[in-house]
């Protein structure tokens, strides 16, 4: 009968190999269609959504006051409202350095770390050193909410 001993070598090998293994085939599977499905509108039976959801709660729309603003450093996210009611939001995250715009004032975003200013309505670099605008943010407004979609 043949000796079946495991060297300590093989047995290293072997468990890295496993590992490697696992990891790419996370990979693969977190990048697949089926990952990407979403089961949270389905309902319980998976027949088909049961309510449409219109994405990520924000903001309750009165808090954002017509003509002004409202940042919601959480969400990293900037709404703003027009003298006309139109609701604008950009990125909170100033494209200069990545910091967090902190105010808006006069109908400038404001960003404290290097004074990169930027349109509330357009995103648009008003005054840098951000060469870059505010990137915009998808929302919907919903039953008085604003929405990420």
């Amino acid at each position: 009968m043949k000796d079946l001993t495991i060297s300590r070598r093989s047995l290293l090998r072997g468990a890295l190999v496993t590992a490697a293994g696992g990891v790419v085939g996370y990979v693969v599977a977190i990048n697949s269609s089926a990952h990407r499905t979403s089961n949270a509108s389905t309902a319980a039976n998976a027949y088909g959504p049961t309510q449409p959801s219109p994405g990520r709660l924000l903001a309750e729309i009165a808090r954002i006051p017509v003509g002004g603003s409202l940042v919601l450093a959480a969400r990293k996210v900037v709404l703003s409202r027009s003298r006309t009611g139109e609701l604008h939001a950009f990125s909170a995250v100033c494209t200069h350095q990545g910091c967090l715009v902190d105010s808006v004032e006069n109908g400038l975003i404001l960003c404290p770390c290097h004074g990169s200013q930027f349109d509330a309505r357009t995103g648009a670099v008003v005054a840098g050193p951000a060469g870059q605008p505010l990137p915009p943010v998808q929302v919907v407004v919903h039953d008085g909410g604003v929405y990420a979609t």
